[in-house]
């Protein structure tokens, strides 16, 4: 499995973060979203989600006929293989040796949202970061059309920080409130982020953008994630 690490220029070891993409894979906003997350001092391993499926190194355009093929690869990948990936590629932190050892970190968008999720329900993940997650509140992910992931969240011992977009049409408001009962449930400590923008508002390319509510996001990522990722 073809995966991209970014590492703090300095000298050290730092906690790890699993960052999972969209379904375009590791597109150019998808990379520099890991380069800013790096440059807080974390080190930031993206895997391509699709390696079983794709050439190593496909990038997914963002025009139509990549968002059919994008969604196409979801369907023919197994939830099974996206949870086998996570624990690969958070076996494969831990023994880095610039990766500190405390508790690791998970983020994601859209479809690496909803995994970013179930990456949580590892007991290493010390906090979690969802962007916009896809399907989260159906269950429906690859090929499965309820994996049960909210049915999991008492699986979750670290914190979340769930972000929705307020005008996304994929995730509507009853949806978005399933995901906060589920959590609230489970007794999940979590904080829910409803930001002004439509789906992907975190993509530095295309008119849906919104550079202020991204900036935003990626501030209380990084405070989530020092605090909660800071060795014992």
């Amino acid at each position: 499995m073809r995966t991209v690490v970014v590492s703090p220029k300095s000298e050290g070891r730092f906690p790890g973060v699993l960052l999972y993409s969209e379904i375009f894979q590791l597109t150019g906003p998808i990379r520099r979203s890991m380069e800013r997350l790096a440059g807080h001092g974390f080190v930031v391993a993206g895997p391509e989600i699709y390696h079983r499926i794709e050439p190593p190194g496909l990038v997914i355009p963002y025009d139509d006929a990549g968002r059919m093929r994008g969604q196409d690869d979801a369907a023919r990948t197994a939830v099974a293989e996206f949870d086998a990936d996570r624990v690969a590629v958070l076996d494969f932190l831990q023994k880095e040796s610039n990766v500190a050892a405390s508790g690791l970190g998970a983020m994601g968008f859209c479809i690496g949202g909803h995994l970013a999720f179930r990456a949580a329900f590892d007991p290493r993940i010390a906090a979690a970061v969802c962007c916009y997650p896809t399907g989260l509140h159906t269950g429906k992910v690859g090929k499965e059309p309820d994996a049960g992931s909210l049915a999991r969240a008492k699986e979750i011992k670290g914190e979340m920080l769930i972000v929705f977009g307020a005008s996304d049409p994929h995730i509507p408001e009853e949806g978005r409130r399933r995901v906060a009962d589920a959590l609230r449930a489970a007794d999940v400590k979590n904080r829910i982020h409803l930001a002004p923008g439509e789906h992907a508002f975190m993509r530095d390319e295309g008119n849906r953008y919104d550079p202020k509510a991204s900036d935003e996001v990626l501030t209380m990522t990084v405070e989530l994630f020092r605090r909660a990722l800071a060795p014992n």
